[in-house]
């Protein structure tokens, strides 16, 4: 039996995931324009005179000249080596990383100042070496963003504390207006893609934590598409989200950082992705970002979600 033109290009990019090294090619939607220009360099040379990092490039993110040059940043706080090693990630990692850095708080402060944002987000590699995984060091970098920034609203993408409440009610005491915890990928693939010490119920109750310690903050997560789930199984994904009262949402496509990492099992439409948006805003998500290229700090929800933060803001002061 002759197989249909599309079916045989399906069958030769699986087996191409397979044979190490190999590269699958990109559908022209998740083409991205190389990064650079003036800006892009001035960042790229503030940040490391600061010895910060950013989830933009350890996380190989195909935003990044898009972000930097209109002047945003996600910066990545703890260093640059994780704890944990996940079959998606692209971040280093390590049993036991570089001790913390105290000027961190200050250093990250002074970026934001110095980049101007009125919108930053903060995210961290997992240091489940320390007794409350960072959680303090965490909070010092928000109040300190926050006390040079008054202006500055700041996002803040947590990794999931093993699942203490405690440590996630740290963090929110430092006052971020929007707390985010990726659940990454549906509950079916996630021993395959994130370490053995994650699980989708244990960040779901992370999203919970961070609810019950502050009804102000907005609560954000993510997921990833193309990694092997089924379109049920998103849309079961994102009713979870919603019964823990999870405010924003995030899905884009799933890029395998290198053949160790976990194969791409498929690229989704721009047309599949607007459809889960749409479903997503008939679920009650506050905001709902979805696209082959969105990734969970993507700009484009910055300005909806800053609106929701003001808007909170002068309900609390009526």
């Amino acid at each position: 039996m002759r197989l249909p033109p599309e079916r045989l290009s399906l069958l030769r990019e699986r087996r191409a995931d397979r044979e190490p090294g190999a590269k699958r090619r990109l559908p022209p939607w998740m083409r991205a324009q190389l990064p650079g220009g003036e800006r892009y360099a001035t960042i790229k040379q503030n940040l490391r005179e600061r010895g910060l990092f950013t989830v933009c490039e350890e996380a190989q993110c195909p935003n990044i000249g898009e972000c930097w040059n209109e002047g945003t940043a996600t910066l990545m706080l703890m260093g640059e080596t994780c704890t944990r090693t996940c079959r998606f990630c692209a971040v280093k990692h390590e049993r036991q990383p570089p001790p913390l850095d105290p000027g961190e708080p200050n250093h990250a402060a002074e970026q934001v100042a110095l980049m101007g944002l009125n919108y930053v987000v903060m995210t961290s590699v997992n240091r489940d070496d320390l007794p409350d995984g960072g959680a303090a060091h965490l909070r010092a970098c928000v109040e300190a963003v926050r006390e040079r920034n008054p202006d500055t609203l700041v996002e803040v993408l947590m990794p999931d504390f093993e699942g203490r409440a405690a440590d996630v009610a740290t963090v929110v005491a430092g006052a971020p207006h929007v707390f985010a915890h990726n659940v990454e990928t549906v509950p079916r693939l996630t021993p395959r893609l994130r370490d053995k010490r994650a699980s989708f119920e244990q960040s779901l109750a992370v999203l919970a934590a961070a609810k019950a310690a502050s009804s102000a903050v907005l609560t954000k997560s993510s997921i990833m598409v193309g990694a092997g789930e089924t379109d049920e199984e998103i849309v079961a994904s994102m009713a979870a989200l919603r019964r823990v009262d999870c405010d924003a949402l995030t899905l884009g496509q799933y890029l395998r950082p290198s053949a160790w990492h976990h194969p791409v099992d498929r690229f989704a439409t721009p047309e599949e992705f607007a459809r889960w948006e749409s479903i997503g805003n008939e679920m009650g998500f506050r905001y709902v970002a979805s696209g082959p290229l969105v990734r969970s700090s993507y700009r484009a929800g910055e300005f909806y979600l800053r609106a929701l933060v003001e808007q909170r803001a002068a309900g609390a002061t009526d």
